[in-house]
């Protein structure tokens, strides 16, 4: 029969593994005290013995032989089993109808009838199934796909084989009921559970053997040897007509022999089976329907085949229509062999015993068989699988045999113990005594089960395990909730699952849910270590699971109230016991109220274990006695208040007895099987029997008032008893009080440190018990006595540096750190003592945690103020502490004064040069690393790269022959405009561009509008070209004109300058300025006149200099010939004053010799010649010229003869010569203004002949006409 396919099996998370020292593995309960808190969270663990712990194999191994229990792996699965036993009752109730029960097959598998039957149940049963059509529904939670119509043939099959059983269950009066076989289907062959259990096996029977679960032919009874079955053909006949049918094929009915109770007794079913016996019948009279009670219509009367009881067809409801074949029950019989309660599911023993060497032969043989390799090569998480596959699946049988619970008494525990046959080495003597010898570990003193006087097999003694691959040991828990610790002495693996003692009734209620049907007829099942569940069903109902593999050589200890269960990997040798600490013990009396609500029965007395303790009390240890003494103290106050209800209750008779001399089944409760030490109640009309104070009603039927109450100690003998206990454990719990108020600070007052070395000193003169508590104080007293010498090393520190640096902070080496400060502060506040130095610490250290937080903030920030940083410098000179920021700060405090001066010379970008960019660069490169001194110098040592290639390039371009031009220079000056930095070639190209600009514009201005420039304007724009290194496009053309000009020039000076001449061009061509200014005066009154006349005229034309800046001042040529005009009239006047003077000078005087003539300044004498146009006289002899003259040709002296006289048809061209250059220059304003004045004078001439003005006049022109060459 097949299952909906199960998911593949999931390990659990795996347990804590410990691996202790040799120290930790010295004493055994305190390590497992140690790991408690962590192990008992998973509910088991696995403990690692250090690699040299190797104990000796010491069982006797030769005369060890057992008798293995037989185990059916899908029968332990408590799911699985449900499904089986229901199987049966099906099998069972089609046998008794005469029919064979096959299984039938939908869609290639094995219909599951227990899910199908319990699905219909949920959905409201067959005919609500059938009406409202669900069946499509059903075939889908059972894993059918949808749209196969696999509704219609489950609906067949269930209504074929599930509806007339449930029918029948259902008080239903059942017709011959026929059960129709495919071919393909097979046919089930029962498992009988419970009627197997008391069935030995045979010898040869194979143990451990792998089936089919479902085989063609198969007896499921069997008879006994020596009993003749019935020869009738048929059961069912006609009354006076007997038909001989053949025997159907069905499956046989065996009977199992039942066990004779303990008084020999019949049972109630067999009392039933006997009474149903009836002697044969022989006449067809005696046969009446147990219906109508009428014998009539006896060709319709059936017999049953089971009690032979006749009934009429047509009396039975429904009613049969025709005589049904082969075997038929009435309902009565059906009921009854349906109706049998179930038996108790339990382990078979085997048939035959076992050595250590045969066990393990077939051990190994049958893990080698089933994988089909050599057993060492078996991976543990193929078998872990393959076993949860196992116990789940019903088509599979695989059956298994486990030795355990064999008794180490008999053949001796593998650990070797003092007085064995086993003879220890020397080198091995020390592990007899030692603690994690299992023999040692119940009795040793920290173990409570070494109080109870009784040899309890498993729990003080050890029980020994010879496991085979997949037996398995159930889920349970310990008796009474104790510890267990299991021990792998060699072989293969052990697999363990557990859960936390937390989780137990979980776990139990879930198992309760998934297999209700078990624990309705078994309610302690989980006691009887005979059912498992699969951890991922558990886990999967949220109950917490753990696993482990323990190997040889590795112990497992499980924890009070752990469920736990497992299988083995294969042939191996385990040895388990129990034990009990201090802890267990409010756990164990709980267990005993368990146990009692359970009306189960216990394996030892808790109360007897208690007052045995306590009668030890004077040598008892201390934390023992207080343990003992809060059991007592609850123990003490129930039996008070249960002596004080049944008084009430009417019990007045009392009796004192040892209930230690009685063997436990006389004093257990009747009623919950508790065994009985401080008190029970007995009545006279039921001798033997006892129940506890709990149930004092469920006795017997008598008045109260009859009953006894039977007391092992008065109560004043257990105030007494729990006093002696007290008196012991108060001193410790007194001591143990002050510890945990000071250690766990539940007073308001902090002891002082003396205190805790009081407290010290009486655990070590009152020897209490060394425990965390005693190590704990141990330790804070040793803290404080370094907290106290830190603080006085502290303030004696402070003093000396005081006193050295006169009130200033010292560069002391041993200055207290910041680590250190903390944790004295922090011991001063975890520990239970005050320190007078702690206000002062505390202030100390809050400020250094300020000093602390405000350096991180600060240092944190990319760019701190320089003066934050100054002033928190300046506060740790406050702090007689090692601040280790110090040194941070001080280089933050360089940065940030090195980024403050990056930061201002980058704001004044004109005086950033590159010998300041140099400095800072170099300042930066003895920085310490930082995000914003890196930052910075990368931004400024790309400014300094950019400014360097700028001026260099500028450079060259300023520099390069032939020059740029202003388009390229000026693009190079926007890019240059960008960098934010002091750039003198840079500048020097900025103020070379702004030239060239101004020149161009200026030389375009010269021109503008048809001007023409003057000479000066063009030689200073050209001047000022020589010193702009830049391509101007007009120089060449200015520079052009100039030339011309100049060319000009020096055509005009041949033209009118005499040779040698000291006076330039301008001199010669514009109006003099300067008449007189070389002729000698006299120092005559008239003389004196002649200066006032001269300086009539503007001073602002008195020099050549000043006629020449207002001609190159005037706008145009008309007033440069006003201004030429204007000097020419001054001229005049001068020239005029000055013939005046001199004329005056001539005049006969009385004294000549006073005179003074001539260049050579002496007075006349001898043959004189006199100027024509300033009337100067000089000596003949001195002026050489003046002899060549002819008669009547007019002499000038050589202040007056300034230039040549040339014609003026040759003076014509110059100026139209200069007209064609288009530039103006003084020369030019005054040549047109000479050419203008003898134009003038030429036309006046003509006038003057024409009008005959000239011969009137012709006498004294000669005298007066002057010609002008300047």
């Amino acid at each position: 029969m097949s299952q909906p396919q199960l998911n593949e099996f999931i390990p659990p998370p795996e347990c804590p593994v410990f691996e202790p020292s040799w120290e930790e593995f010295a004493d055994p309960f305190a390590y497992i005290n140690k790991i408690r808190p962590i192990a008992e969270k998973t509910g088991i663990c696995k403990i690692r013995p250090p690699p040299d712990w190797q104990p000796p194999f010491a069982c006797d191994v030769d005369r060890l032989k057992f008798t293995p229990r037989i185990q059916r792996l899908n029968e332990l699965e408590a799911q699985t089993r449900v499904k089986l036993n229901f199987l049966d009752q099906i099998a069972k109730f089609w046998e008794l109808q005469g029919c064979t029960l096959k299984i039938p097959h939908v869609e290639r598998k094995i219909l599951d009838l227990y899910q199908l039957n319990k699905l219909v149940n949920e959905e409201g049963g067959f005919d609500a199934v059938c009406r409202e059509r669900r069946w499509t529904k059903i075939s889908v939670k059972m894993g059918f796909a949808p749209g196969k119509a696999i509704g219609s043939h489950l609906r067949t099959h269930y209504e074929r084989i599930l509806y007339p059983y449930n029918l029948f269950q259902n008080g239903a009066n059942l017709s011959r009921a026929t059960l129709t076989n495919d071919t393909k289907d097979k046919e089930y062959t029962p498992h009988d559970l419970p009627q197997r259990q008391s069935v030995q096996p045979q010898e040869t029977c194979t143990i451990a053997r792998r089936a089919k679960r479902m085989k063609s032919e198969r007896s499921y009874f069997k008879t006994e040897p020596g009993e003749v079955r019935d020869k009738r053909p048929n059961l069912r006949r006609r009354m006076g007509t007997y038909v001989a049918k053949p025997e159907p094929v069905r499956m046989a009915v065996t009977k199992v022999k039942r066990e004779p109770s303990e008084h020999g007794d019949l049972t109630e079913y067999e009392d039933t089976e006997l009474n149903m016996i009836k002697s044969p019948h022989n006449r067809v009279d005696q046969y009446m329907c147990q219906v109508c009670n009428n014998g009539s219509a006896e060709d319709r009367l059936l017999l049953c085949d089971g009690c032979d009881d006749s009934y009429h067809t047509f009396c039975l409801i429904p009613p049969l229509h025709d005589i049904p074949k082969g075997d038929w029950r009435c309902p009565r019989c059906l009921a009854q062999e349906c109706g049998k309660p179930p038996v108790a599911f339990g382990f078979e023993q085997a048939g035959r015993s076992y050595t250590l060497q045969s066990f393990g032969d077939m051990a190994d043989s049958f893990k080698s068989d089933y994988f089909n390799m050599p057993v060492h090569m078996v991976p543990t998480e193929l078998v872990e699988k393959e076993f949860w596959r196992l116990v789940s699946t019903i088509e599979e049988d695989v059956t298994v045999e486990y030795g355990a619970d064999i008794a180490s008494k008999e053949f001796g525990s593998g650990f070797p113990v003092k007085n064995g046959h086993f003879e220890v080495p020397p080198e091995d003597e020390h592990y007899l005594s030692c603690g994690w010898n299992l023999n040692n570990m119940p009795v040793l003193d920290a173990s409570v089960l070494t109080h109870i006087t009784a040899d309890i097999c498993g729990m003080k003694l050890p029980w020994l395990y010879v496991g085979m691959c997949f037996s398995s040991f159930c889920w349970h828990i310990e008796d009474h909730w104790s510890y267990s610790i299991n021990y792998l002495h060699w072989g293969e693996p052990k697999t363990w699952y557990g859960a936390p003692g937390s989780s137990a009734e979980h776990l139990e209620s879930v198992m309760k849910k998934l297999a209700p049907e078990l624990f309705e007829s078994q309610p302690d099942l989980l006691h009887q270590l005979v059912t498992i569940m699969n951890p991922n069903t558990l886990m999967n109902n949220g109950v917490p699971i753990y696993r482990t593999n323990q190997c040889a050589g590795e112990f497992v200890i499980t924890f009070p109230r752990a469920y736990h269960s497992g299988f083995n990997q294969g042939f191996n040798f385990a040895e388990a016991v129990n034990f009990c600490t201090m802890d267990w013990m409010p756990i164990g009396r709980n267990c005993v109220t368990h146990y009692r609500q359970l009306n189960r029965y216990c394996v030892f007395s808790h109360d007897e274990m208690t007052c045995n303790m306590a009668a030890k009390a004077d040598t008892m240890d201390v934390e023992l006695a207080s343990a003992v003494q809060q059991d007592m103290t609850v123990m003490v106050q129930q039996e008070e208040e249960l002596r004080q209800k049944i008084k009430k209750l009417g019990v007045m008779q009392s009796r004192q007895v040892d209930y230690e001399n009685l063997p436990d089944e006389e004093r257990q409760c009747s009623k919950c099987w508790t065994t009985c030490y401080l008190s029970g109640v007995t009545c006279a009309c039921s001798p033997g029997k006892t129940v506890c104070l709990y149930h004092t009603q469920n006795l017997c039927s008598c008045p109260q008032t009859s009953l006894e109450l039977k007391f092992k100690f008065t109560l004043d003998e257990l105030h007494r008893l729990m006093a002696s206990v007290k008196l012991r454990a108060e001193s410790y719990k007194e001591w143990l009080c002050t510890v945990k108020e000071i250690l766990e600070r539940n007073g308001n007052k902090k002891r002082g440190l003396e205190e805790l070395h009081s407290l010290v000193e009486q655990a070590e003169t009152k020897v209490f018990p060394t425990n965390s508590l005693v190590d704990q104080l141990r330790t804070v007293t040793i803290e404080a006595d370094k907290v106290a010498v830190m603080a006085q090393q502290l303030l004696n520190g402070k003093r000396q540096t005081r006193y050295r640096s006169g009130g200033g902070k010292s560069q002391n080496q041993n200055e207290l750190t910041v680590e250190e400060l903390r944790s004295f502060v922090q011991q001063l506040d975890s520990l239970p003592c005050t320190i007078r130095q702690a206000p002062l610490l505390k202030d100390l250290l809050m400020r250094v945690d300020d000093f602390q937080q405000r350096s991180d903030c600060l240092l944190s920030d990319e760019s701190p103020s320089p003066v934050e940083l100054q002033d928190l410098l300046d506060v740790s000179l406050g702090l007689d502490v090692e601040l280790p920021q110090l040194p941070l700060l001080r280089e933050r405090l360089e940065q940030a004064h090195w980024l403050e001066a990056v930061q201002q010379a980058s704001s004044w970008p004109d005086s950033l040069c590159l010998d300041t960019m140099r400095r800072l660069i170099d300042q930066g490169v003895g920085l310490a690393p930082h995000s914003s001194v890196e930052k910075a110098m990368a931004r400024l040592q790309e400014l300094l790269t950019v400014s360097e290639q700028w001026e260099e390039k500028v450079l060259g371009l300023i520099k390069a022959r032939p020059y740029h031009g202003l388009e390229t220079l000026d693009a190079a000056l926007q890019e240059v405009e960008n960098i934010p930095a002091y750039l003198p070639n840079c500048l020097q190209l900025k103020d070379v561009v702004t030239k060239a600009k101004k020149w161009l514009h200026e030389a375009e201005a010269l021109q503008l509008g048809g001007r023409i420039p003057l000479l000066d304007s063009l030689s200073e724009l050209v001047l000022r070209a020589e010193g702009i290194p830049v391509r101007l496009d007009p120089l060449s053309r200015l520079e052009a004109l100039i030339s011309d000009v100049q060319a000009w020039k020096e055509s005009a000076a041949k033209t009118f300058l005499l040779k040698n001449s000291t006076f330039s061009l301008l001199e010669v061509l514009c109006p003099r300025c300067d008449v007189g200014s070389g002729h000698q005066r006299s120092r005559s009154k008239k003389a004196k006149d002649a200066p006032q006349i001269i300086k009539k005229p503007s001073s602002k034309l008195e020099s050549l200099c000043d006629v020449e800046r207002v001609l190159s001042e005037s706008r145009d040529t008309a007033s440069a010939m006003t201004t030429l005009a204007e000097v020419h009239q001054r001229e005049m006047e001068m020239l005029l004053a000055l013939r005046a003077s001199n004329e005056s000078r001539l005049l006969p005087a009385e004294n000549c010799s006073t005179l003074c003539v001539c260049v050579c300044q002496k007075a006349p004498s001898g043959a004189m010649v006199q100027c024509e146009l300033c009337r100067e006289v000089f000596h003949c002899g001195c002026m050489d010229a003046a002899s060549d003259l002819e008669y009547g040709q007019a002499w000038l002296c050589p202040l007056c003869q300034r230039s040549r006289k040339p014609p003026l048809d040759k003076v014509l061209p110059l100026l139209a010569s200069l007209q064609r250059i288009r530039v103006r220059l003084p020369e030019g304003d005054a040549l047109r203004f000479l050419i203008e004045r003898t134009v003038r004078w030429q036309h006046r001439v003509q006038q003057a002949c024409t009008d005959g003005v000239l011969e009137k006049v012709s006498k004294t022109v000669s005298e007066n006409l002057f010609y002008k060459n300047s």
